[in-house]
């Protein structure tokens, strides 16, 4: 199993966005700047995030990204999915072919661990990241 950049960077820029879009649509550039990441990639992020129905996009001046619904509704295995990230650990990908064509004696274990993986980050809102970064921030200015 490994969740690679595209979906911890995909988690980040939604988070970037709730956080910050009361100023108006956030671009990409300013994503960018304020995450380090690439803008090139940001593009092939969003283009997913955005045909997932997950950010809404506005043109022009002043345009930029926004959230399509609130954050306590949009939920990180679906930034996870959306952007074709896949955390099932088992080699054949549930298949059933991982021990040379047939299912291997540890699949079972394998499958409730990718259902409890999807589980937790499906029970995970945005706005449930937003209030522990608030928090954090807060107590860290005490």
């Amino acid at each position: 199993m490994k969740l690679t950049s595209r979906g911890r960077y995909a988690v980040t820029a939604m988070l970037d966005i709730a956080v910050n879009q009361h100023s108006g649509p956030i671009t990409l550039s300013v994503i960018s700047d304020r995450q380090g990441i690439s803008l090139s990639y940001l593009e092939q992020i969003f283009s997913k995030l955005k045909k997932a129905g997950l950010v809404d996009s506005a043109r022009g001046p002043g345009g930029g990204y926004r959230l399509s619904r609130a954050p306590s509704e949009i939920f990180i295995n679906q930034i996870i999915h959306a952007v074709n990230e896949d955390v099932d650990p088992r080699k054949c990908k549930g298949k059933g072919n991982c021990d040379g064509g047939e299912q291997c004696a540890s699949h079972e274990m394998w499958e409730e661990l990718s259902k409890m993986i999807d589980g937790f980050l499906a029970a995970v809102s945005i706005q449930q990241l937003m209030d522990r970064y608030q928090q954090q921030t807060v107590e860290f200015n005490r």
